[in-house]
């Protein structure tokens, strides 16, 4: 029943450490499935060079597994919480890619400095607060979660807008329509991450890009006219 989900899931995970953002067993994909209420996500601690397909687990959107026999990601729970509050999203990434790692352990936004940033989002890239002790003794990934949506409150912004968000001490988690969009959006995070790291060294007063550069670059991609691309 669920073995295109499992592939789809499966080609997502297996990206990450093509595109060089995990070690080891770092980092999960999940991809979801709407019409049933489940979605599928990397089993905790299998090595990519080991991973098969049929390893993938599925889960519902409480994180009760539905099929599979391993235990699925350490932070199934974030995922679930994701596709249960804002569903519109088909793909959910995480990863502990170092330049954006490092923004995060830094407690920081990602300044939007130029067009690429822009490109994707006409925003500063949030880093949410750490978790509160309270949080982490609890239910530690899915407050996780919740410190993710409690952000994007906070700061205004809208997850379709924004696909990309870091958590302080922690590290990045992507979204998107698809798992493929989502681990695209991880990649481009890392290299946004890189470039404004790279952008201080050089010049630590730097300012933002300004706000018509910006907005014409999200506009002409993401706008009610973009023009960006073939229109398919």
């Amino acid at each position: 029943m669920y073995r295109i989900l499992k592939e789809e899931c499966y080609e997502a995970n297996m990206q990450l450490p093509k595109l060089g953002l995990v070690l080891f067993t770092f980092g999960n994909v999940s991809a979801v499935d709407r019409d049933r209420g489940v979605f599928a996500i990397k089993p905790s601690g299998v090595p990519y060079e080991k991973l098969t397909a049929e390893d993938i687990v599925i889960c519902d959107y409480d994180a009760r597994v539905i099929e599979g026999n391993l235990r699925p990601s350490s932070d199934t729970k974030t995922h679930a919480l994701l596709y249960k509050t804002w569903d519109t999203i088909g793909g959910i990434a995480h990863t502990h890619s170092t330049y954006a790692v490092a923004w995060a352990q830094a407690g920081l936004d990602i300044p939007i400095f130029g067009t690429t940033h822009a490109d994707h989002t006409h925003q500063d890239i949030p880093c949410a607060p750490a978790l509160t002790d309270e949080m982490i003794q609890g239910d530690y990934e899915h407050e996780t979660g919740h410190q993710i949506f409690n952000c994007f409150t906070e700061k205004g912004l809208v997850y379709s807008e924004m696909e990309m968000v870091l958590l302080q001490n922690h590290g990045p988690f992507t979204w998107g329509k698809t798992a493929e969009k989502a681990v695209y959006n991880s990649a481009v995070l890392e290299e946004l991450a890189h470039m404004a790291y790279l952008t201080l060294q050089i010049n630590p007063n730097t300012p933002r890009i300004k706000d018509t550069l910006r907005l014409k670059h999200y506009e002409r991609k993401h706008g009610k006219n973009a023009y960006y691309g073939q229109g398919c």
